[in-house]
């Protein structure tokens, strides 16, 4: 009887040890398509900046959009944090203030709440316009260019692109600069303007 008390509860032990995990072995593997890139050059060291081997978990075309949305957003970003300083704020009740994070936290909540549904809007009709072929993040048929900026010709297509994705990862380091500066004055070389 004891024996089968022991051999219980040697079974029921195993139920919280931990199970054996294999490691999921990637195609992606630093593959060979990264180096070929549009955006690996010079600044980069000629190969892919990945120091923390994300390419090995997430696909590439994923992680070239997601560079691309994020730098546009930065650049955004980079403006809307420089414009107040330079030009102040517009005639406004709700914000009275240059300092970009003080004026966050000072806009109505009414404000946000319409900047996200305009947001979600915008967002869904991305989503529909790929969905139709249209592309925003370096296509070949891209879903706005109401100033037909977009070239025919592939070469200048690829300098395009090259010129966005290098712009957009310079707002990324700008804006997070003036982040830091902000929070740990001092901490970034930044100009007194931001």
């Amino acid at each position: 009887m004891k024996s089968i008390a022991a051999l219980t509860l040697l079974g029921s032990a195993a139920a919280f040890a931990p199970a054996p995990v294999s490691r999921v072995q990637s195609s992606l593997n630093y593959a060979a398509e990264l180096d070929s890139m549009t955006g690996v050059s010079a600044e980069t060291g000629n190969k892919v900046f990945d120091p923390l081997g994300l390419s090995d978990y997430v696909p590439t075309d994923w992680a070239r959009r997601a560079e691309l949305s994020n730098g546009r957003s930065a650049m955004l970003a980079t403006v809307g944090w420089v414009f107040p300083k330079v030009y102040g704020t517009f005639a406004s009740q709700d914000v009275t203030t240059t300092d970009p994070i003080d004026a966050i936290l000072q806009a109505d909540p009414q404000w946000w709440a319409q900047f996200i549904l305009l947001c979600g809007a915008f967002e869904s009709w991305k989503y529909n316009q790929e969905m139709d072929g249209k592309s925003f993040l370096g296509g070949e048929s891209p879903a706005v260019d109401y100033l037909k900026l977009w070239p025919e010709d592939p070469v200048k297509q690829e300098e395009m692109k090259l010129k966005e994705l290098k712009n957009g990862r310079l707002a990324m380091i700008g804006i997070a600069g003036f982040v830091a500066n902000h929070f740990l004055p001092g901490a970034c070389p930044v100009p007194d303007i931001a």
